[in-house]
């Protein structure tokens, strides 16, 4: 396993290069971590000699923010296989320290960051497969990586399971009950849009996305825009995707956002809604906020590198693609 993931390693960088993408590599302790709310960093204390005062510190969810300030200073295409940190991330597809293939290519959208990464991922099958194909084997069900992907909105996702995600204009009531009426568990009442969202998504999307060959999710719900721009045709959207193989998320990825007042909303808005939910509540990374501004249109994703080893070596867990798993930090 530990030779197939420097094969998998030297396929992305051999195609990533050859098509004119810079590796970089970027700081993993950082001021200001990713301020996504289910999401908890590592915390640290940085202690200077000399009598300077102690600094709080964090491992980095993600190489995002520091990526997009050189997209800001003139990169127009860059990778990174960035080792990231999430405190608490244990199960059979979470390990708390793992590796993100991390690219951005200025001058486009989130369609052309799509195209680049189903090449990619073609690539580094045809690399792990004996015969050089883009294929891979797990549980029993056969994965085709030849691109393109098929494209899946997130309403025609819903819609597949009896859900009218539109009708349900963002109403959580609305939703919840669309839920009921298909005898899935819609959870409490006075729970907000978005977690109703993800309880039907959990049980009724996502284990059938992707299945024989990965699937690009598209147009997901405004109020999940992330660090993605709204739609100009319809802001009920946003142009953000994700991508799933044998029910299983492997990359998420945007039109990058590129308004700085925009961006400034949105995480304060993140951070008040992680003080709501008990969790900490980290500062605002000052010199990205004043980077996006000056950052060109560009396309963004980041790919969890170990699951994609595990789907294409065909393992069953997370654990079986590591040398070093947390679960097996006791010993």
């Amino acid at each position: 396993m530990a030779r197939a993931r420097a094969r998998l390693q030297a396929a992305l960088r051999a195609h990533l290069a050859a098509r004119g993408f810079d590796e970089v590599e970027t700081p993993c302790l950082v001021p200001a971590p990713g301020m996504e709310p289910h999401i908890r960093a590592f915390e640290t204390t940085l202690v200077p000699e000399g009598g300077v005062a102690p600094r709080t510190l964090y491992l980095h969810s993600s190489p995002e923010y520091a990526m997009k300030r050189l997209l800001a200073e003139g990169f127009e295409r860059i990778f990174q296989l960035a080792r990231v940190f999430r405190n608490g991330e244990i199960s059979a597809t979470h390990n708390p320290e793992f590796t993100m293939l991390e690219m951005y290519r200025s001058g486009t959208d989130h369609r052309g960051i799509m195209a680049d990464l189903e090449a990619a991922l073609e690539a580094a099958a045809r690399a792990l497969h004996p015969a050089g194909e883009p294929r891979s084997i797990r549980r029993g069900e056969a994965l085709d990586w030849s691109a393109p992907f098929p494209r899946l909105t997130v309403a025609e996702a819903f819609a597949g399971a009896g859900i009218d995600l539109v009708a349900a204009g963002g109403d959580a009531g609305r939703l919840r009950a669309a839920a009921a009426a298909r005898g899935l568990d819609a959870g409490p009442p006075g729970e907000p849009f978005d977690d109703v969202f993800f309880r039907i998504f959990l049980q009724a999307v996502e284990p059938g996305l992707g299945r024989g060959r990965p699937v690009f999710l598209t147009d997901w719900p405004a109020s999940m825009a992330a660090l993605a721009r709204l739609r100009a045709d319809d802001p009920r959207w946003a142009e953000r995707f994700e991508l799933y193989a044998s029910g299983l998320e492997l990359a998420n990825g945007f039109a990058e956002l590129n308004d700085a007042a925009e961006q400034r909303r949105r995480l304060v808005e993140e951070r008040e809604l992680r003080r709501r939910l008990g969790r900490p509540a980290y500062p605002l990374d000052e010199p990205f906020l004043e980077a996006v501004g000056r950052m060109p249109d560009a396309g963004g994703v980041a790919l969890g590198l170990d699951r994609l080893l595990l789907l294409l070596r065909g393992a069953g867990a997370i654990d079986e693609v590591l040398l070093f798993p947390a679960a097996g930090f006791a010993d």
